[in-house]
Formats: structure tokens, sequence, C-alpha cells
């Protein structure tokens, strides 16, 4: 084993060595969730005509003013408001040439087809362009597209957007002593791993293709990491990472010719983690977990996470900072990760935290983040990643 890699580093090295993935238009509602592969760039002026931002009426001249028509949303009105003319106006409204001031409904009096009011001490429409101009850059690529990007993008008169392909990702789950169903017992216990990382790496905006089991031989692995290699981007694999008479993933690595980026994190709990790129047309990757379900979720935000968002030529995963409620110790020269939930009262650390312990893992909204040779008083700031998702 060699000598483990500080977090901090894992995390950038993985980062740092994902290729995007290609980029590919797709209609707008495919797109959410995928990262930007081009910029956003308006095809358009936001607004694209001068706009009322009220209903009322668009006026020129000193009141009073004649009523000579009427302009409603949706409308390519060819009125023109002369001096001592006003048009009824609804809000969305292309405002009239001529135009001098819209005044709001509520503001005005009207008798017949005479319009009386003081004129507005602000501008009630957007004019052209108030939001963007025709051709500007709104967002740069590898930002991740949510409901408010879409509908930016809608507004722009986008149909459909260039976005990175979602990374694939085949699970294989190590260890012959799980269950797939029912209570362990009999030296038995559950699969907890095959059931929930596949919400989190959907959640990390990963597409999960496949999820096997293998058996602990080193023919089960090799045959389980080439079948999984062959229809992913990343082969994420759980259990197997250390040294021990029934841990096979080194030796598969070895005979798959793989190339380690990261073999072995610094980290307490979770640190026998590594990933690897595995030779071969269409090459991909190898991340895997260690078998313990909290390290396994380590594992994960460390690795796995900015290994995808380097995949989806997205940013680095942030850290979050946060105000601790309780001491944190450290853990030596390791950078420590401690389960937390997030009160009104700062991060609190949780009971049963033990790397095969999942209650802690079920009620964290993340780790709370210690470095190395150092300890996390009350009060303190600290860095902080959030559980996936």
């Amino acid at each position: 084993m060699k000598h483990p890699i500080s977090w901090d580093d894992a995390r950038a090295a993985v980062h740092t060595a994902a290729t995007p993935l290609p980029g590919r238009p797709v209609p707008l509602p495919e797109a959410d969730g995928a990262v930007l592969a081009t910029p956003l760039v308006t095809l358009t002026a936001l607004p694209a005509f001068d706009t009322s931002s009220v209903d009322g009426y668009a006026v020129a001249g000193p009141a009073p003013w004649r009523l000579v028509g009427q302009v409603l949303a949706g409308d390519a009105s060819e009125i023109t408001v002369t001096s001592g003319t006003a048009v009824e106006i609804a809000t969305g409204a292309m405002v009239p040439v001529g135009t001098e001031h819209v005044i709001r409904l509520e503001s005005t009096e009207v008798d017949g087809s005479w319009v009386t009011a003081s004129l507005p001490e602000k501008q009630e429409w957007r004019p052209t362009g108030e939001e963007a101009a025709a051709g500007e850059i709104l967002l740069p690529p590898g930002v991740r597209v949510t409901p408010g990007v879409l509908a930016l993008a809608a507004a722009c008169g986008h149909d459909v957007l260039a976005v990175r392909r979602r990374p694939r990702v085949a699970l294989v789950v190590f260890g012959d002593e799980l269950l797939d169903s029912g209570p362990p017992g009999a030296g038995r216990v559950r699969d907890a791993l095959g059931p929930s990382l596949p919400g989190w790496l959907r959640r990390l905006g990963a597409d999960v293709v496949s999820v096997t089991r293998a058996a602990d031989t080193l023919e089960a692995h090799e045959t389980a990491v080439r079948e999984a290699a062959a229809q992913s981007d990343v082969v994420l694999t759980t259990g197997g990472t250390m040294h021990g008479p029934v841990d096979h993933l080194h030796p598969t690595l070895a005979t798959l010719g793989a190339s380690y980026v990261v073999d072995t994190v610094a980290v307490r709990p979770g640190f026998p983690m590594l990933t690897a790129t595995l030779p071969g047309p269409g090459a991909g990757w190898l991340v895997g977990l260690p078998g313990n379900p909290q390290s396994a979720v380590i594992g994960l935000v460390t690795l796995a996470a900015p290994l995808l968002a380097g995949l989806a030529g997205a940013p680095l995963p942030p850290l979050a900072s946060v105000v601790l409620a309780n001491d944190v110790p450290g853990r030596g020269t390791f950078t420590h990760l401690a389960l937390a939930r997030l009160t009104p009262d700062g991060a609190v650390t949780l009971p049963h935290a033990g790397s095969a312990m999942l209650r802690g893992v079920a009620g964290a909204d993340g780790f709370v983040i210690v470095r190395p040779d150092t300890t996390a008083p009350t009060g303190a700031k600290a860095d902080f990643v959030p559980m996936p998702g």
C-alpha cells in the first residue's frame, strides 16, 4: 500500500485528471440536471421589445388624453401614440411607438373616452435589452442546468441546449457475506450499498447503467470489472480495497493494466479508497470505495463526486463553511470527516458514526472537515462537505 495522499489533494487530483465528456444538443426538458457544454447566449435582447410593467395606459403629451385603442400581451400592434392620446395597455404588452409614459391603471381616472392622471415619477415599462443585450453571454460552460437555467434559456428563445453527456456509472458490489434480502444473521449482513449508492450517484449527475454483485474471487472480480467497463464511463466498486485474503481489487487492476490516480487517502474514516484509469478503447475510470458503509459514503464525496464533476465539465464541488455547535476531535495526521447535522445553533456531530454504522449517515447533512494535526472547537468555523445531492 502506498503512502496515502491528503484528502484535499485527492479531490483535486481526480477532478483535474477527468476529461469532460462530449457535448450534445438536447431539447430543453431533457437538459435538466446536465451541465452546459457551451455558453448560454441570448438569441435576442431581453426583453426583445419595450414591455409594459403594469396594466394601465400608454400616453404622450400633457393630460387629458383621448383613448384611441388597446394593446394586449401578445399583440403586434401598429398603433402610434401621439400627443394628447392614450392607449390602454396590459402587463407584458409591447409599448406602442410614440409612448412617453405608461401610467398605472389605479393611478388614472377615466371619463368616457378621456383619461386623466398625474405623470408617474418612474418609468413603468421595461426597455429593450434591460436584462441582456442580443448575443450577450449569460452563463459560462460548466454551469449545471436547473429549472431556473431552463427558464432563462427558454426566455432567450432556445429550443435546445448543448450539454455534456451525463456520466454512465456501473456499480459492482463485492462481498460473499452480503445478503440481498431478509434480516442479517449467521455471519451474513445485508447489502446496504447496492440499494443506496445509485440514488446518490444520480444526485451527483450520473446515469446508473447497472448494479451487479461479484463473488470474492479474483476471476469473478476481473470478469465483473471488464463487463462493467464495457458499458460505462465509470466503474464504481465497493469493498476489496485493502490487501486481505479476499481483497482482489488491486490484483484485478494490475491484471487489467490500470493506472492509479489515487491509491489510498489520508482520511478517517475511509482511507482505503482509490481511483484508477482503465486502458483500452473508450478507456474509462474505476473508483474503488471501501466496503464499510460510512467509509463508502466518504469515498463517494471524496473521489466519485469530483470525478463525475470533471467528466461533466463542472467545477470541483465547493466546500461549505459552518460554525460548530460542539468540539470535533482531529485524527492525527489524517483528515477527519465527522458526520454532522446542520441546526440553527450550528453543525452538530452525530453519534453512531462508526465506519460500519448507518444511523448517523441516515440523519446527516454532511461531514465536518477537521484537517490533519488540528482540532475544531465549539464556535469555530470549519469546512463542510454535504451529502451527495
